[in-house]
């Protein structure tokens, strides 16, 4: 937690979060991750002064675990001193003890915030999905919280001016705004009109701009004219000298194909939507299927 502290700014961690998507469609399959296609609510997390602490706090609890599809769960939430934001107890359940910073007595607004990431730490628990180290675990948390529906709450916490911040979880807003904009483009969603921070909104229509160009990478066909450019000549060097050269400078990489003789390639490339390695022939127009996340994907190999 970023408590009038700096905040980092950029995508330091853009490729732990791109990982963790992946993982995120390989533990859960395309189909349990489209169970998470709504996001939760706003006026289900709501929490104004008027309030009462504790009863508020279990009912917003009450509707995370609801969303993460954790009907056995129960959450026993606290506060006290402590240097983080939160903490959760991952015990074999089904209580669950979570411990809040002190801090949010007075910010209630931010507690579904804390919540969403303290919950979903349960949830990838009783998956048995985790990073190695802390860090990466973290981020994952983050990644999968916004992914699943609840972690655009993080990204609204977020709040930076000349005189204070705040800000809540291990990514960078921008990283944040990142997995929000994955998620907005892969369901159809439109979260602008949920923020009640400007800087949460500025750093999602950044991540968005990030998001949108992992779509325009070639071989995608939407790839723009220096793409493209630099792609032909990867190809042709490919071609001359044998997929043994030095790696491309583009997302993609070249391998031969044995199925073809000697001449012929394949190029391997991110999903733009879940980043598995697509490989397809290097043979001009093909349109390939992911077998990961279904997105079927236009190129020009």
């Amino acid at each position: 937690m970023a408590n009038g502290g700096p905040v980092i700014h950029g995508y330091p961690h853009l490729e732990t979060v791109r990982s963790a998507i992946t993982a995120l469609y390989k533990r859960l399959s395309y189909d349990t991750v489209h169970t998470f296609g709504t996001s939760i609510a706003p006026a289900d997390v709501a929490f104004c002064d008027q309030d009462d602490l504790h009863m508020g706090a279990q009912r917003v609890a009450h509707e995370l675990v609801r969303h993460y599809h954790l009907p056995d769960a129960r959450m026993i939430v606290s506060f006290r001193e402590m240097e983080h934001a939160a903490s959760v107890e991952l015990a074999a359940g089904p209580e669950y003890f979570i411990e809040l910073n002190d801090r949010f007595r007075t910010h209630r607004r931010d507690i579904g915030a804390a919540l969403a990431h303290e919950i979903m730490h349960v949830y990838l628990h009783r998956l048995d999905l985790s990073f190695p180290g802390t860090r990466d675990n973290e981020i994952l948390t983050d990644v999968a919280a916004t992914y699943l529906g609840a972690g655009w709450l993080l990204l609204d916490a977020y709040r930076e001016d000349a005189a204070s911040s705040q800000k809540l979880g291990y990514l960078t807003p921008e990283e944040f705004g990142y997995v929000l904009a994955k998620r907005s483009l892969a369901f159809g969603e439109a979260p602008e009109t949920w923020f009640t921070s400007p800087q949460a909104y500025t750093a999602y229509t950044k991540g968005l701009a990030q998001a949108r160009l992992d779509e325009q990478q070639p071989p995608l066909t939407a790839a723009g004219w220096a793409g493209r450019r630099r792609y032909a000549k990867d190809r042709r060097y490919a071609q001359d000298h044998g997929a043994r050269g030095p790696a491309p400078a583009g997302p993609y990489a070249f391998s031969a194909d044995g199925s073809r003789g000697r001449d012929g390639l394949r190029v391997a490339f991110p999903c733009p939507t879940c980043h598995q390695r697509i490989r397809v022939p290097v043979r001009g127009r093909v349109r390939a299927r992911c077998g990961l996340c279904r997105t079927v994907l236009e190129c020009d190999t």
